[in-house]
């Protein structure tokens, strides 16, 4: 089976309310879909191993560790900021949702997966270096980035974000960092509105208006984003995977469905095969329509498993 999946039972325990979106039946709507379409059937399953301080210290201050250790609350909850909370679970959700990656880089280095998808949360993408914002504590896709960088020596290693919203910690972390292309769309004006302009030489982050249609999404990806890594030739290549684009979801006006999502990650996987001896390693971010969710993320598991 070429394609890994890793979760964590934590991750459904961290919750913020009941109002809140990035709720834990976000993982339960992927999880049926699977189960549904009978793609789980094609798939690995793993349980991740926690993260440890050594690899969040890669890309987070200890500062920030300590803040969000100091501030767990042994019950209720603990408002970071209004949309960003911790429960008695939310640092081992944290922990094990870092540590997804780290699980899965090492099982496509060591060649045993061809890729892997983490579905996980809380998710990553924006959590700045010091400040946890957005629904994330802990930036997932950085950390497993730095991860691969320094234990395998790699030279090279690209990160897609097809979120919505822009990854604005991902790029606060690596930008300016040879090492590393990131490349993504999100919609503009539209949280966390903090992407850095003129941007560093090796981010390829691409504003967009609302009602933008998928066709104009896919000649981004084909005529900016494919010539970029081609040429960049990444050894590694990660996915900030976000579905909250898609039309059905209420959480911002792009128009992408399921097949758009497949298309990308075709995309992706193409290069991949090219230049990482198809290694990739995708991360669970936002989607908050649950139906269009498990649709989607079936889609994306698809594409990379190429089934």
């Amino acid at each position: 089976m070429e394609t890994l999946y890793i979760t964590h039972p934590a991750c459904r325990l961290h919750e913020m309310g009941s109002w809140h979106p990035e709720c834990p039946d976000r993982l339960d709507a992927i999880n049926d879909r699977l189960v549904a379409s009978g793609l789980l059937d094609f798939l690995q399953e793993e349980t991740a191993s926690p993260a440890s301080d050594a690899d969040l210290l890669r890309v987070h201050p200890a500062e920030h560790i300590a803040y969000l250790r100091g501030h767990a609350p042994a019950e209720g909850y603990f408002q970071i900021d209004p949309d960003t909370l911790m429960n008695p679970h939310t640092l081992e959700a944290a922990w094990a949702a870092a540590g997804a990656g780290i699980t899965a880089v090492d099982a496509v280095m060591q060649q045993t997966h061809r890729n892997a998808f983490c579905a996980v949360r809380p998710p990553g993408h924006h959590a700045r270096p010091a400040q946890a914002m957005g629904f994330c504590f802990l930036n997932n896709i950085a950390i497993a980035a730095a991860y691969a960088l320094e234990q395998y020596g790699l030279e090279r290693v690209a990160i897609i974000d097809f979120d919505v919203h822009h990854g604005n910690g991902t790029e606060e972390m690596l930008a300016g960092d040879p090492r590393v292309l990131m490349c993504s769309f999100f919609q503009h004006p539209l949280f966390p509105g903090q992407y850095q302009h003129p941007p560093a030489e090796n981010m390829v982050n691409i504003p967009v208006d609302a009602y933008t249609k998928s066709d104009a999404l896919r000649a981004l990806v084909a005529d900016v984003w494919v010539p970029r890594l081609l040429a960049f030739r990444p050894q590694f290549i990660f996915v900030s995977a976000g579905f909250d684009a898609h039309r059905e979801d209420d959480m911002a006006q792009l128009n992408m469905v399921e097949s758009d999502y497949a298309w990308i990650t075709e995309q992706v996987v193409a290069v991949a095969d090219e230049t990482a001896s198809g290694r990739i390693v995708s991360f669970l971010e936002g989607g908050y329509n649950l139906s269009a969710l498990g649709r989607s993320v079936d889609a994306h598991i698809r594409a990379l498993a190429k089934l």
